[in-house]
């Protein structure tokens, strides 16, 4: 499967879906030795700041830095220990080195890419990213997800002007950090599910040419796993650019539907309820993957119903959930779901009528028994999820995760069939 990226950049698409779509990023340059082009994407900016950590700083920051020369006007590496947080004091932080800047290039992945497109946006700036790992999908999305005020939340900025992945430095990433790549593509079986489902429930808009590209590249990646963890070349450039096109897929259509479902919002939830307590959590892609497994199991259990049966939770009571979950955040998810009116919707009556259309829907994705797989051909430890999160948190995330979130998906149908005997 041959993807061309280009065709997808700054251009206007008239789909047959009956929408106009258009990705405002300029160009994308995957392939060996990719930083030698950097003087040409940036011969018209002059003082540049430079946004790395101390590892993507490592891995080709410095490399960047010399390419450019003259023309890094200013460096920011963060320092932390585990993982950097994309939060007010990230943002803070970049905010004070933007005095005469007129570009941003970040090093990096997912965090760096977000902080960066979240400032440059805020500023009126442009920005490129200089991926270091093939780890995430959103190096191209319009979409900066941030962590403010202890939440977790997806801004709509821009894309970055330019992207480019040196596959000599992107294959040399470390394993976890490209396996978390393969989770994030392989969890589009899930979030392609639940826009099909929010399709039929919510009337949401459908794109089926997203759609197929999306499954289309998906699939192939899953074909290409031996040689993806075998840091192959060809295969390896080939996961950076369907990343990359995932992140398109959602500028293009304005809406994250074709890349982040259920999978992604119990993924958000692990990371969050980490962040309150203090608790570890994995790489985005890895929770993704894992997280993708669960999910499917959840369509299992609900296609398994021969007619849907419903069980109510009191308002009270899923306070006091919130409560024990959330804690000082409490609050918070509550007024998501306050202004999003979700348990004021009625749907059983729909789900009733609907039901042999939401059967065929949710048979449509790969058993969580195929996806395992998909993951232990990757070389995951599947036992490792629950081994980090345990039994009770996992079941949290079934229940409460989509509550982070104004966003319809399989978790809503499936909290209005099991919760009430569960909670």
């Amino acid at each position: 499967m041959h993807l061309d990226i280009g065709a997808y950049c700054s251009k206007e698409i008239r789909c047959t879906c009956g929408r106009t779509h258009f990705c405002n990023l300029g160009e994308v340059v995957v392939e060996n030795g990719a930083l030698r082009h950097l003087p040409r994407l940036m011969k018209n900016y002059h003082r540049i700041l430079l946004v790395a950590d101390q590892n993507t700083y490592a891995a080709c920051g410095k490399q960047v830095q010399e390419i450019l020369n003259g023309k890094i006007a200013d460096t920011l590496i963060f320092t932390c220990e585990g993982y950097l947080v994309p939060d007010e004091q990230a943002v803070a932080e970049a905010e004070k080195h933007l005095d005469g800047i007129d570009f941003i290039v970040g090093v990096g992945s997912g965090v760096i890419n977000d902080i960066c497109k979240y400032v440059s946006f805020n500023h009126r700036m442009e920005y490129a990213i200089v991926a270091t790992a093939p780890s995430m999908d959103g190096f191209a999305s319009s979409g900066a997800a941030m962590i403010m005020g202890g939440m977790k939340i997806t801004y709509t900025t821009h894309a970055p002007t330019y992207i480019i992945a040196d596959v000599d430095v992107v294959k040399n990433a470390p394993l976890d950090m490209i396996r978390s790549g393969y989770g994030d593509i392989i969890g589009k079986y899930s979030s392609l599910n639940d826009w099909k489902l929010a399709a039929l429930i919510n009337q949401e808009h459908f794109c089926p040419e997203i759609y197929q590209l999306v499954l289309d590249v998906t699939n192939e990646i899953r074909r290409q796993v031996k040689q993806i963890v075998a840091r192959d070349d060809e295969a390896i450039a080939f996961l950076t650019k369907a990343l990359v096109l995932i992140g398109i897929t959602l500028t293009l259509l304005g809406s994250t539907r074709p890349g982040s479902g259920s999978e992604h919002h119990l993924s958000h939830f692990f990371e969050i309820v980490g962040l309150i307590h203090d608790q570890p959590y994995f790489l985005h892609g890895t929770d993704v993957a894992y997280s993708t497994v669960v999910t499917a199991g959840m369509r299992e259990r609900i296609v398994k119903l021969t007619a849907p049966v419903f069980t109510n939770v009191s308002r009270e009571k899923r306070l006091s959930e919130y409560e024990r979950i959330y804690a000082g955040f409490a609050k918070d998810v509550l007024a998501i779901q306050e202004e999003a009116r979700s348990y004021e919707k009625d749907r059983k009556a729909q789900y009733a009528l609907l039901w042999p259309e939401i059967v065929h829907i949710l048979s449509e994705c790969p058993t969580s028994e195929a996806i395992a797989q998909m993951f232990l051909d990757a070389g995951y430890d599947m036992t490792a999820f629950e081994k980090m999160y345990g039994t009770k948190k996992i079941h949290d995330a079934q229940l409460f995760g989509k509550d982070l979130k104004d966003r319809y998906s399989v978790l809503w149908l499936y909290y209005a069939l099991f919760a009430g005997g569960e909670v």
